[in-house]
């Protein structure tokens, strides 16, 4: 099992925890190997307060932490600043870090890795509201604060409370590929994760959520069949409507048309694969249903400016 230790303290945020936690939780459920085992740590064993009051047991005391640790992981929450002060914790996150194979943050957590000195000469982020105090009080990490997660070498930090959700997912990616990480997503009733530290680019979310089921079962089986016949004529058999009430209904439910949307989700998809696999581009064209690397190619320049080569070169966390 893939130990994943999750640092906590008086006032974090409950989703800090519970987001990633239920992430590895779910990919070991849907067939990791290996799994995860979730623990929790905090100064002291015993219960811990979050921000909206729920109490959590934390069933280690970080001092008293000696295994091995794949992944040790420390929550945010605005009372980070108090929590940074506590030397004893920062102490014992600087200690446990020696022993992780990777370290990472979620939300505000990155001011207790900075407070331990694990993100000098890194790139870094956190919520967005922190990004000009993390830049002021550390100049020897690179802020990004526009990033959804950054991972640099084994340090992994992200923004701010959901993102601790992408992080996860983008760990698992890592661990045991995106097919692994896609599932874990549906599992939880959540859309593609945001890899690469881009803001996600889904186009369910882009598009207005329809109010027909049948639209939204539409749009699931699209992300999943990219390579089949997407043509107007081709989705409307689908839906089980004439092609014309198809186009008619789809552009009234969703404000975008049926072609614009299938290039939305095909980019979409193409951007996932170029962040997290190594495929050659005209793999990643036909894994999408764009055919040609040539036709991949003009349809990043028209979306994002930058041919799929240079975008990989930004992007790429393989």
């Amino acid at each position: 099992m893939r130990m994943v230790l999750m640092v906590v303290y008086d006032g974090f945020q409950l989703l800090d925890l519970a987001g990633p936690a239920d992430v590895f939780t779910a990919a070991a459920a849907l067939g990791a190997t290996p799994g995860y085992r979730v623990e929790v740590a905090a100064t002291r064993a015993g219960p811990v307060r979050t921000s909206s009051g729920v109490v959590v047991t934390a069933e280690h005391a970080l001092g008293d932490w000696h295994e091995p640790v794949d992944t040790l992981l420390v929550a945010g929450g605005l009372t980070f600043w108090t929590a940074s002060a506590d030397l004893e914790l920062v102490a014992g996150i600087r200690r446990t870090a020696t022993c992780a194979e990777r370290v990472g943050s979620v939300c505000t957590g990155t001011f207790l890795l900075a407070h331990a000195g694990l993100l000098d000469g890194r790139r870094a982020t956190t919520h967005w509201s922190g990004g000009e105090l993390l830049a002021e009080q550390f100049p020897s990490v690179t802020t990004e604060p526009d990033r959804i997660y950054v991972r640099d070498g084994p340090i992994w930090t992200s923004a701010g409370v959901t993102a601790g959700i992408d992080l996860a997912l983008a760990i698992v990616a890592a661990d045991h590929g995106p097919d692994l990480a896609r599932e874990v997503a549906r599992w939880l009733v959540v859309y593609l994760h945001r890899p690469g530290g881009q803001s996600q680019f889904s186009a369910p979310l882009a598009a207005n959520p329809p109010k027909r089921n049948s639209l939204r079962t539409l749009q699931v089986w699209m992300e999943d069949h990219l390579s089949a016949d997407l043509s107007l004529a081709g989705l409307a058999e689908q839906a089980g409507m004439s092609t014309r009430h198809f186009s008619r209904v789809f552009v009234s439910e969703t404000g975008t048309t049926p072609a614009r949307y299938v290039e939305q989700v095909r980019i979409g998809a193409a951007r996932r694969l170029l962040e997290t696999t190594d495929q050659p581009m005209d793999r990643v064209a036909a894994a999408v249903g764009l055919g040609s690397p040539e036709t991949l190619y003009r349809i990043f320049h028209r979306h994002l400016g930058i041919p799929p080569g240079e975008y990989r070169a930004r992007f790429t966390r393989f």
